[in-house]
């Protein structure tokens, strides 16, 4: 008889093109492990958010009928989740603040979340994959693209087994930055001081630069990655020198006590950033693993889930349409979460410098960058990073109980 095992993937989304994703990876999702000596249950979680685009609920229920036939779809509606924090308050005996700081929606409480509905469903290995993803590899083939289909679900169950975590690569659009043009008011030194203002462990000048040189905006994947001959490799230094990415985890929920909970500063982004940090305190065995996800995050390369494969793609620069918004909330994002994360990896010393430095160059830049979208008022920025570092301290205790609070509830599991 063969052994089964339960597989989750987690789809956190404020965005309708997560029907589309559904629909056309999950029988490639499926075929994938028909070979495996083992029985594989596919439980899909879809937790929703109805603020950020504005939506309706009936928008994220586009499924082909046929799918539920060899998936189950679990869908956390806003409704769901409400109810869901009443349970896991009155079952663990937690107070209304802890609970509403585990469960709920928000990048991290959504992920939170669904870890939690995975634990009680009794999934053994759980996948996050954001909406903007598809198991493609992007190969440079002289001046053109090559592209290559990846077997993500089944290269992390052939390697999460004896692991606690396993992660692998991205190409794409690496980060959300549009290419900018200089002009005489956004001169490339102006570029380099908002860039280093708001930077983190993903976003740096070093890595600007390389996205500027290449001429189709894209990083391309390694081809040894690619075809999955890369051997994985053992992370050291989690939270210090290597974080994982929030999308394209897999979690092995068999070893619940080395996977700490997600957090994010109010509004802020980082759920990955400070699920690292806190990974880094549990001795976590976390494996990066040959495979890619093609990360397009302004949805503007939808048809490669077509099968529609292109020599080229168009640049992405800051004139396109809907390029502004999401570049905003981005900046947004991150400015909300340096703080913290200064403040957890640096000394004291070091933190009160970078955060003078930071502000200085934001109040440098951020009049003249306002003027690289036509939409898009970025002068708020200064504020927004003197009222979360005023808040530094407070945000750094609710990081801490939240993990708290989830090891109260691993330790009742």
């Amino acid at each position: 008889m063969k052994k089964e095992i339960n597989f989750g993937i987690g789809f956190i989304t404020g965005r309708p093109n997560i029907c589309n994703i559904i629909n056309r990876y999950s029988e490639f999702i499926v075929n994938q492990v028909k070979e495996l000596q083992t029985n594989v249950n596919f439980t899909f979680f879809v937790l929703y958010d109805l603020h950020y685009l504005n939506t309706v609920e009936e928008e994220f229920y586009n499924i082909n009928p046929e799918i539920y036939k060899f998936v189950k779809i679990k869908y956390l509606s806003p409704s769901y989740v409400k109810e869901k924090r009443k349970i896991v308050m009155n079952k663990h005996h937690l107070t209304e603040e802890e609970a509403s700081l585990l469960i709920g929606e928000g990048y991290a409480k959504a992920r939170n979340t669904i870890l939690y509905e995975a634990v009680e469903q009794g999934i053994d290995y759980l996948l996050f994959w954001d909406d903007d993803e598809y198991p493609l590899a992007a190969l440079k083939d002289g001046k053109n693209i090559k592209w290559l289909k990846q077997q993500n679900i089944l290269q992390h169950i052939k390697n999460i087994e004896n692991a606690d975590i396993t992660y692998g690569y991205r190409c794409g659009m690496i980060n959300p930055l549009p290419a900018i043009k200089y002009t005489d008011i956004i001169t490339e030194k102006t570029y380099q001081q908002f860039i280093e203002a708001i930077e983190n462990e993903v976003i740096s000048w070093d890595k600007i630069q390389t996205m500027i040189k290449n001429e189709s905006g894209i990083g391309f994947a390694d081809e040894t990655i690619a075809f999955h001959d890369k051997e994985v490799e053992k992370m050291e230094g989690i939270g210090k020198e290597n974080y994982v990415l929030g999308s394209g985890i897999c979690l092995n929920l068999r070893h619940i006590d080395k996977i700490p909970a997600f957090y994010n500063p109010p509004e802020a982004r980082g759920e990955d950033t400070f699920f690292s940090c806190a990974l880094g305190e549990l001795d976590a065995t976390v494996l990066k693993i040959p495979v890619y996800h093609f990360h397009d995050g302004y949805l503007k390369f939808t048809f490669l889930m077509e099968d529609k494969f292109p020599k080229k793609l168009k640049k992405i620069t800051s004139e396109d349409n809907g390029i502004s918004l999401r570049f905003r909330k981005s900046v947004i994002g991150w400015t909300k979460y340096k703080p913290l994360l200064c403040y957890i990896s640096l000394k004291p010393e070091e933190y009160e410098e970078e955060m003078k430095d930071s502000k200085r160059k934001l109040k440098n830049s951020v009049e003249k960058m306002s003027t690289a979208f036509a939409d898009c008022d970025l002068t708020h920025l200064p504020e927004v990073l003197e009222k979360y570092d005023c808040k530094v301290k407070e945000q750094y205790e609710e990081y801490l109980k939240v993990n708290r609070t989830w090891n109260k509830i691993k330790k009742a599991i």
